[in-house]
């Protein structure tokens, strides 16, 4: 990305309400163009979301800065991102948490950050393929979630494995309908909601894809 296409890029998540300035940072460092191969290369700095492969999407930049700016991640916090996709969104998370764990029910998806991770020298960064609906048991609770595909409910099990005081962000509505993003806080009695903005996601699917 020249200084040209960073002014820009810059410029874009401002003007659609990204203001923080450590999301700002992370998202100026990683380089969008990374996570985005083929014919559709020469658009990664553009505020749209982009098909990539297994019929997937890379979320739109400013949708990314809006999701990671609700979700008011700290330097200790181990973060939880159900849909890895292109692996874009995680890698901002990881310069601004501690731990970052990712899951995607697409095998191929999964290597294909993993790669990209790997490339760019993301330590902090754990990608799994499973099923998301289930979250990651293993490592909860969690500090923070992002559920980066829409369920029409915020899903009971993810819920269960946020910290009291934790945060999840996560897109609510039918598939293909207008979807609302939704700031859930777990606090000691239950559950906080806040609505935040109309956002268009993929489904989130139970279950892994078939190879």
């Amino acid at each position: 990305m020249d200084a040209e296409d960073k002014m820009r890029f810059l410029f874009a998540l401002r003007q659609r309400g990204v203001m923080d300035t450590r999301v700002l940072e992370a998202m100026e460092k990683i380089d969008r163009g990374a996570f985005v191969t083929g014919v559709f290369s020469e658009r990664a700095y553009e505020d749209m979301p982009l098909p990539i492969s297994c019929g997937q999407t890379i979320s739109q930049p400013s949708v990314v800065g809006i999701m990671t700016q609700a979700l008011e991640v700290e330097t200790r916090h181990k973060v939880l991102e159900i849909g890895t996709g292109s692996g874009y969104q995680a890698a901002v998370l990881s310069l601004l948490a501690r731990r970052v764990y990712t899951v995607d029910r697409h095998k191929r998806l999964v290597a294909q950050a993993q790669k990209v991770f790997d490339e760019l020298s993301l330590t902090n960064i754990t990608a799994l393929a499973a099923d998301g609906t289930r979250g990651f048991p293993e490592q909860a609770p969690f500090d923070r979630i992002l559920i980066t595909a829409a369920a029409e409910d915020p899903p009971g099990p993810l819920l269960e494995e946020l910290k009291v005081g934790g945060i999840m962000v996560v897109p609510v509505g039918q598939s293909d309908t207008v979807q609302v993003l939704i700031k859930v806080t777990r606090t000691e009695s239950g559950f906080d909601y806040d609505e935040l903005r109309q956002v268009r996601f993929v489904p989130l699917v139970e279950g892994m894809a078939p190879e």
